[in-house]
């Protein structure tokens, strides 16, 4: 499960932390989503996030990833809850059409266009950890074109 904290001051944004947490495929998968659930709990003791944006599934080719992606979201949600934060979803297209100009683009390019709008020094690894700052680069972007819209008066 990937995760990824953005801060935004101005137009600047700068990148806190990203990552993956990893549970053994040895543990039953209840014992492992728990252990998700401690390691992001501790993630957002960490930084007290004011949002969280999570990806939501997209079944198109695999529904086992689906699954598995509904499952890590869930997870996220009720991390998200327990510490009162409000949640996003943005579905892939969308995350890949905003970070990359493109919604069909591969996880080498996001992980590449993520590290051009943050401005770091090495592509983020592994592609989970990108994809989770991605997803944050998309909730940043629809935020401030959501601003822009009612400052506008539209």
């Amino acid at each position: 499960m990937g995760y990824g904290l953005i801060e935004e001051h101005e137009e600047e944004l700068i990148t806190l932390d990203y990552g993956v947490l990893v549970a053994s495929r040895r543990r039953s998968l209840a014992e492992r989503l728990y252990g998700f659930y401690l390691e992001l709990t501790q993630v957002v003791g960490r930084y007290h996030p004011d949002e969280m944006a999570v990806e939501e599934p997209f079944v198109a080719h695999n529904a086992r990833s689906a699954l598995a992606i509904g499952r890590a979201q869930a997870v996220a949600m009720l991390v998200a809850a327990a510490n009162s934060i409000p949640v996003y979803g943005y579905p892939p297209a969308k995350v890949k059409q905003t970070v990359a100009d493109y919604g069909g683009s591969d996880k080498e390019q996001v992980q590449q266009m993520v590290g051009i709008h943050l401005n770091l020094t090495v592509t983020p690894q592994p592609s989970d950890a990108a994809d989770a700052l991605a997803v944050a680069l998309c909730h940043l972007q629809e935020r401030r074109v959501a601003k822009l819209l009612a400052t506008s008066g539209r």
